[in-house]
């Protein structure tokens, strides 16, 4: 009898000692699962603010193209009239005049090249946003286990 309580007590101390290390495991598990899952969210939210911060910086350049556009828009209104002959050109000859004509249509050119580049550029931002939000919303869809998904859930998945 008291060889097999010894056993039996042993045993069960076993049995004891392994189900808290299973938990413990488990435990651990899930504590790496929500700092893996902590990290992600970080990640994803150091991406945005760059996104953010880039797309602010092509608003700024968007902003200030459009000053510079305006303001070559007024030169040329003047130089036009004045090789006209509609206002008073002073010291210029027609050759300056056209030759300022010619740099200023090529500067526009240019600013209206790089204004298309620019809306390109914050184009590829709002898509990679998108891209992201997609990314999230479906591995949000993903961490919910099947069994307890309806038709419409997978759907919606499936379509992420």
């Amino acid at each position: 009898r008291r060889q097999a309580t010894e056993y039996s007590t042993s045993s069960s101390d076993e049995e004891f000692e392994s189900k808290p290390s299973l938990t413990h495991k488990a435990k651990r598990a899930i504590r790496k699962r929500r700092k893996l899952e902590k990290e992600t969210k970080q990640l994803i939210k150091q991406e945005e603010l760059k996104r953010l911060h880039k797309a602010q910086a092509i608003q700024r350049q968007l902003e200030e193209l459009e000053e510079r556009q305006r303001a070559l828009e007024i030169f040329g209104v003047k130089l036009e009239r004045e090789l006209r002959g509609e206002a008073d050109s002073g010291t210029k000859d027609e050759n300056q005049m056209l030759h300022e004509w010619f740099e200023l249509v090529m500067e526009k050119n240019k600013l209206m090249r790089y204004e298309s580049e620019l809306l390109i550029i914050a184009q590829e931002l709002e898509l990679e946003d998108h891209q992201s939000r997609l990314e999230q919303k479906l591995r949000e869809k993903m961490a919910i286990d099947d069994s307890l998904k309806d038709e419409m859930d997978l759907n919606e998945e499936d379509e992420i």
